[in-house]
């Protein structure tokens, strides 16, 4: 990827710009507005959202602010753990939809693979629920579908019964924090993997280690470990409120990471947090 226009081909040939724009934690309103806004003028054509941030009427409002036509932005959200059952999809899309005030989503995920409520019969509820958003894809209500925070066996689970595999697994992933089978997994399947907290914590921002990096490449730790996501074939999508903030975050194209540098980046101790176990989550 060498610059910000540059996409990934899903499977099914959709085109998914290589940097996305997250607004996980922002603000419901004024905030997630002008976030978007902001993103969306500084060059991001790629924005991603949940049902459960609870900003997507914000985010829509945002989008239309920007006056960019609809087929050259790609906007992704999520459907959220107590929809995990075949009716429940098709409604919850719906809402996302009137929420973004879109006609279609260019990318609809599975939040959670397992949650507490399904838990009893998880195989046969996510079977049920990737039915159903087969359906919606076939309907052409969403471009490409796609799941998060998903493990092999979450996967295994899915790939029994697809008629159309994931196009996209959304993991928790920063230099450090690197889940190699399930990456694996992701890339034998052809699915696109998307970075999310791709600048981890905060005291990964601060870690003396990836500092040094940083002064090597003449360049800060939030860049040095989006431009490392883009060259390992990841898809980052970092977020912010702050518009010199989410200016930079897209201003990654002017450096290259060495591929021994790279494999240290990838290996090095995690200095971030441990991060959700899917199965034992309690939400």
């Amino acid at each position: 990827m060498n610059k910000q226009t540059d996409c990934f081909e899903l499977s099914n040939g959709v085109k998914m710009p290589c940097v996305g724009f997250g607004t996980w934690q922002t603000p419901d309103g004024q905030v997630a507005e002008d976030a978007v806004l902001a993103a969306i003028q500084g060059g991001y054509r790629h924005i991603d959202t949940a049902a459960i941030y609870g900003n997507e009427e914000s985010v829509g409002i945002g989008i239309k602010k920007s006056g960019v036509p609809r087929e050259e932005l790609f906007i992704t959200t999520k459907l959220w753990n107590d929809s995990h059952e075949y009716a429940k999809v098709k409604t919850a899309c719906a809402e996302s939809l009137e929420r973004l005030g879109l006609e279609y989503l260019d990318l609809y995920l599975i939040h959670w693979p397992n949650p507490p409520q399904y838990r009893a019969d998880f195989v046969g509820s996510i079977q049920d629920t990737w039915k159903a958003m087969e359906e919606l894809y076939a309907e052409g209500k969403v471009k490409a579908i796609g799941i998060s925070n998903f493990l092999p066996h979450h996967m295994d689970a899915i790939k029994s019964v697809a008629k159309v595999i994931p196009m996209v697994n959304q993991i928790r992933l920063y230099p450090g924090f690197v889940d190699h089978d399930t990456i694996a997994y992701c890339r034998k399947e052809n699915m696109i993997v998307q970075a999310y907290s791709p600048l981890g914590t905060g005291e990964l921002l601060e870690a003396p280690a990836l500092v040094e990096f940083a002064e090597k490449y003449k360049t800060t730790v939030a860049k040095l470990c989006l431009r490392w996501s883009l060259q390992m074939g990841f898809c980052p999508l970092p977020k912010s409120i702050t518009k010199s903030r989410i200016l930079d975050n897209i201003d990654i194209f002017d450096f290259e990471i060495s591929g021994l540098d790279l494999e240290v980046l990838t290996n090095m101790k995690n200095f971030g947090e441990a991060g959700t176990d899917p199965d034992t989550a309690s939400f």
